[in-house]
C-alpha cells in the first residue's frame, strides 16, 4: 500500500463518464459477447485509421494471437531487447526463436541498422517496439519487409495516439498489424485490455476466429450445418476475449485520449526544460514537431558520477514520495531466456541505456504541485541542486 500523497509512476484516471459506461454495461443483457466490444473495435479503427480493430483481452493476447493467425512456421523473429517480455514470448508461444538486435542510442528504439544485421533466411517476422511511446521507424522497417519478405508487427503496447509521419501509429500503412496495451499504466485503460488493429481482411478473419477457441458460426463457413445450434472448431484457437464491461471502458475512455495526451505533453516539456541543465541526467530525444503519446518518461542518470546506485536513488526517490520504475531489464537477460537460448550476446547502447534507466511519474491525473514535487526530488539527489 502505498503512503498517502505517494506519487506512483503511472496511474490511471477514471471518472464519471466511464463509471457510468461501466454501469450501463453491468445493467444490461451482456457482459461478455455483447454490442459493446464491436462497438469499441469500431472506435478503435476510426481514431487509429486503420479498417479493422479485433479487441483482445490483454496486448500480450493480441501479439500472441497475432504471431499466430500469420501462420509464421519455424524459423525467427527479431524484436528490441528492451520491452516487456511478452514482445519476445509472443514469437516463443508460436515456436519461432526470438532474436534480439540492439537499439537507436538517441529514439531508444529498435535499430533498423542492427535488425538487418541480426537477419538470417530464416527470420520471418520484426517486431518493432514503439518504446515509451515514441514510433519507431516503420518505414525503414517497411522497407526491409518488402526486400525480405519478411512481415511486421508493431508493438504499440506504449504508443495509442502517437502520430508517425501522416497518420497515427496503429493504421498498419507499414506493418501487417499494431498491437495496443490498455493496462491501467497506459494511456487510456480497459483494466486489463489489448487490441490489434489490422487492414488486412483475411489476417482480421484469422484473428476474431482464434481469439474465441478456433470456433465459427458463420453461415458461410460451416460445412454442412444440421440447424441453428451448429459451430465448428476449424482452427486450434484460444480464449482470448475482452468483456463488455472492459470494451464500455474503452470506448468511454477513448473519447477523452487526446485530451490525456495533451496533459501527458505538457508534463514531459516541464520536466525537459527542469531538467536541461543536469550535467548527471540525461531526458529523453525531444519529440520535435511529433505529436507524441507518452507512455513513460524515462531519464538516464550517470549513477557513478552522483555516487548512488539506481537502487539507492529509487530508495531515496520513495522516502520524499515520488515513485520510480525500471523500462527495461533487457529480455535476453531474464533466467528463462538465458537457459532456453544461451547466454545472451552484447548490445552496447541497449546495455548502457538499462544501466542508466530510471522512469519518472507521468500520467495526466497529476497535479501541477506532484510535477513540481517529482521535480524537486530529482534535483535534490545531488547536493547543491535542490529546486
Amino acid at each position: 500500500m502505498e503512503p498517502k500523497g505517494f506519487i506512483p509512476y503511472g496511474r490511471q484516471w477514471i471518472d464519471a463518464d466511464d463509471e457510468r459506461a461501466v454501469l450501463s454495461t453491468l445493467r444490461s443483457d451482456f457482459l461478455t459477447q455483447g454490442p459493446a466490444t464491436p462497438r469499441f473495435e469500431a472506435d478503435l479503427a476510426a481514431y487509429v485509421g486503420a479498417r479493422f480493430a479485433v479487441a483482445v483481452s490483454s496486448a500480450t493476447a493480441g501479439l500472441h494471437l497475432t504471431m499466430a493467425a500469420l501462420d509464421l512456421g519455424p524459423g525467427e523473429g527479431i524484436t528490441t531487447p528492451i520491452t516487456f517480455v511478452a514482445t519476445a514470448n509472443a514469437m516463443a508461444y508460436v515456436g519461432l526463436t526470438p532474436v534480439f538486435a540492439d537499439i537507436d542510442a538517441e529514439t531508444l528504439n529498435l535499430s533498423p541498422v542492427a535488425t538487418r544485421a541480426a537477419m538470417t533466411d530464416r527470420t520471418r517476422v520484426i517486431a518493432p517496439v514503439h518504446f515509451a511511446g515514441r514510433p519507431a521507424d516503420m518505414a525503414a522497417f517497411r522497407q526491409i519487409a518488402d526486400e525480405t519478405g519478411v512481415r511486421i508487427v508493431e508493438d504499440a503496447a506504449h504508443a495509442i495516439g502517437s502520430e508517425y509521419g501522416t497518420g497515427k501509429v496503429g493504421d498498419c500503412r507499414h506493418s501487417d498489424a499494431t498491437v495496443f496495451s490498455f493496462h491501467p499504466v497506459k494511456t487510456m485503460t480497459t483494466g486489463e485490455g489489448g487490441a490489434v488493429t489490422t487492414n488486412d481482411p483475411d489476417l482480421h478473419e484469422r484473428l476474431l476466429q482464434l481469439r474465441s477457441h478456433g470456433v465459427t458460426r458463420d453461415p458461410a463457413r460451416l460445412s454442412d450445418p444440421p440447424g441453428t445450434w451448429w459451430y465448428e472448431q476449424q482452427m486450434l484457437g484460444f480464449n482470448h476475449r475482452m468483456t463488455e464491461i472492459q470494451a464500455a471502458l474503452g470506448s468511454s475512455q477513448l473519447k477523452k485520449l487526446d485530451r490525456f495526451i495533451d496533459r501527458r505533453l505538457a508534463i514531459v516539456d516541464r520536466y525537459q526544460a527542469a531538467f536541461a541543465g543536469l550535467d548527471w541526467l540525461r531526458t529523453p530525444l525531444a519529440r520535435g514537431s511529433d505529436r507524441i503519446g507518452y507512455h513513460l518518461f524515462v531519464v538516464q542518470i550517470d549513477f557513478e558520477r552522483i555516487g548512488r546506485s539506481r537502487a539507492e536513488v529509487m530508495a531515496a526517490l520513495a522516502g520524499m514520495g515520488v515513485g520510480s520504475q525500471v523500462h527495461y531489464i533487457p529480455v535476453p537477460r531474464q533466467p528463462w531466456y538465458r537457459q532456453t537460448y544461451g547466454e545472451p550476446a552484447a548490445f552496447p547502447a541497449a546495455d548502457r541505456y538499462y544501466d542508466r534507466a530510471l522512469s519518472l511519474p507521468l500520467f495526466p491525473a497529476m497535479t501541477d504541485e506532484e510535477v513540481e514535487r517529482v521535480i524537486s526530488a530529482v534535483r535534490g539527489l545531488v547536493s547543491g541542486d535542490m529546486a
